[in-house]
């Protein structure tokens, strides 16, 4: 009985001492799959999430056959490298927003003008999130562009069929962020504007 506890002790020491089996992240695809929603998003949630997407764009991709579709053809993998970016910027974008709303002050009330100067650095780091927004918008427009050029006609990747989605949608203006973030840096300026007007006299 105790040879049998000895063992038992030797092996949980030997699995604790070794080192874990971990793997090296190297392509695109693998920094994309390290992107989730949480259901409460902090500010360090989304600086993950663009960390991650951001890692993403800047790796190469896997080989074809390690792809998030089946790809036939070089056609498809073509596509599905532009249909990839296009998603990941709006996925930044998305990550962006998020972040900027955390900062951003949906009013100026007159009972703030003692944290005035704190609250107008933080609707400046908003606006800063959402210009940064503003440009992977451009990207994944230009992004979508490729994707539906017409030697990609009739061609549909049934695995991605969401990127499709998003693609046909942003070329039919009826996913338009530039719209959205253009509407949430004009009320963040009127609400700037309160906020620098205020003074002792109106608290």
């Amino acid at each position: 009985m105790r040879v049998y506890k000895k063992l038992i002790l030797l092996l949980c020491l030997f699995l604790t001492a070794s080192p874990l089996w971990a793997y090296k992240i190297l392509y695109a695809e693998q920094w994309y799959k390290l992107y989730h929603q949480h259901l409460y998003q902090y500010p360090e949630d989304s600086m993950e999430n663009i960390h991650y997407l951001g890692m993403a764009l800047r790796s190469d991709f896997a080989n074809p056959l390690n792809a998030m579709a089946k790809i036939e053809d070089e056609r498809e993998w073509e596509k599905y490298r532009y249909l990839f970016y296009m998603h990941v910027n709006l996925r930044l974008i998305d990550s962006y927003l998020q972040l900027g709303n955390k900062y951003n002050k949906r009013n100026a009330y007159f009972y703030n003008y003692p944290w005035k100067f704190s609250n107008l650095d933080s609707l400046k780091t908003a606006e800063e999130c959402y210009r940064y927004a503003l440009n992977f918008w451009e990207d994944a427009q230009e992004w979508s562009a490729k994707a539906a050029e017409q030697k990609f006609a009739w061609m549909f990747i049934e695995e991605v069929q969401f990127w499709e989605d998003e693609s046909y949608r942003i070329q039919t203006d009826d996913l338009n962020y530039g719209r959205t973030i253009q509407r949430e840096l004009d009320r963040l300026q009127a609400v700037r504007e309160k906020f620098e007007a205020m003074n002792p006299d109106s608290y």
